[in-house]
């Protein structure tokens, strides 16, 4: 399995995202539709690029060729020259193919991706102004976009409260979402462990917190997704992605944490939510999407197949006596290999295919959400832990 990842990686993913590369706007082509015509003059989504700039800078860090580093560079200028609004502070939304402000929006959950990025560039490069670019936007989260009770969503330009339809789904409008403040904490998590600032430690063990009172269901053994101000569940929804993402990005941080009443507190409620994601959501061969007032949708996700193997081999690293969880990343591997890559030439991976794995249709192989983070980072962390299967 891992050569076969590596391979995946070196000669389809990373080959793939250099060939998208705009060298006259600069970043990265922002949209390639399902038959893999390329628009060169579409919206580029700012998560995207910073989603792009880290995984070409973990590249480096893992690979160790100096053309991913340049890659990677060529992603953090644009976003340093383009994403960031120099009048208000923050990252955009989305700017138009040659870098003016699209979509103005100023989400939490972009400021993160762009935390990430900023923090894994800066450990790849030793550039101190990514540095202290990432603190410019933790500090803004901090004191613009969240309140008492915790990280909000959505803001105009200017930061003055906006409604949520960026990442309220499934027919509600959320005042918090799981998945924001998950990723508030993976940035968190990769700021701190490239700066070691205690006040950054702080906000990472005061999310731990929230997560194990307030998003972790313990009678359904997952994580509620979509709330209203007060942590209050909107919907009944299981999102099987997410709870295995969630599963082995805590286990990461509280390990670069390294505080003995963090793993007492999270270990048995990280090892819960593989379990059950392993119980229901995993059909042998792969991993449903997710299960919204008890009817599971059925389709095959890519993200959520990448993150499923990094789930189960975490789990697995932590408890060998857990074989099924090995054999689990095996299987879903094989399904990725036989059907979720697009073995189409100069394609990727499609966005989803059905249960049985045939592919469905329009699609785009690439857009503002569709990009190297979860299949690379996958492919990253498959060859990082070394376990052959």
């Amino acid at each position: 399995m891992l050569n076969e990842i590596e391979t995946q990686l070196t000669s389809n993913i990373i080959p793939f995202w250099e060939g998208l590369r705009d060298d006259q706007f600069g970043g990265t082509y922002g949209w390639m539709d399902y038959d893999l015509k390329v628009d060169p003059k579409a919206v580029k989504g700012c998560i995207l690029n910073s989603r792009i700039t880290w995984f070409f800078a973990q590249g480096y860090l893992s690979l160790h060729d100096p053309a991913l580093l340049e890659q990677a560079k060529h992603n953090y200028e644009f976003m340093k020259q383009h994403c960031f609004d120099s009048t208000y502070g923050g990252v955009y939304w989305s700017v138009t193919y040659d870098g003016r402000p699209e979509d103005t929006t100023k989400h939490t959950y972009n400021q993160a991706f762009a935390i990430y990025a900023l923090s894994t560039y800066y450990d790849a490069s030793k550039d101190p102004e990514a540095l202290k670019l990432a603190d410019s936007l933790f500090e803004l989260i901090e004191t613009k976009m969240r309140d008492e009770g915790g990280y909000l969503e959505a803001f105009r330009r200017d930061f003055t409260p906006e409604s949520n339809e960026k990442l309220s789904e499934n027919g509600v409008m959320a005042a918090r979402t799981m998945n924001t403040i998950l990723h508030v904490f993976e940035a968190y998590t990769e700021f701190y462990r490239v700066s070691g600032r205690a006040d950054v430690k702080e906000k990472l063990e005061w999310i731990l917190d929230v997560f194990a009172a307030k998003i972790y269901n313990p009678a359904k053994h997952r994580q509620e997704v979509f709330f209203d101000h007060e942590y209050h569940s909107l919907i009944d929804l299981h999102s099987y992605g997410h709870d295995i993402e969630t599963a082995w990005l805590i286990d990461r941080a509280t390990k670069i944490l390294n505080e003995p009443k963090y793993f007492e507190l999270m270990d048995p409620i990280t090892a819960d939510l593989v379990q059950n994601v392993y119980e229901t959501g995993f059909d042998g061969h792969s991993l449903a999407e997710e299960c919204e007032r008890g009817r599971v949708n059925e389709t095959r996700v890519w993200w959520v197949q990448a993150e499923a193997i990094n789930g189960f081999l975490n789990a697995y690293e932590k408890n060998p006596a857990k074989k099924e969880y090995l054999e689990a990343a095996k299987s879903i591997w094989a399904f990725i290999n036989a059907h979720v890559i697009d073995h189409r030439p100069n394609s990727e991976w499609y966005w989803e295919v059905n249960q049985d794995g045939s592919p469905i249709a329009g699609k785009p192989i690439v857009e503002p959400w569709k990009c190297p983070y979860h299949n690379g980072r996958m492919c990253y962390e498959a060859l990082r832990r070394k376990i052959d299967a």
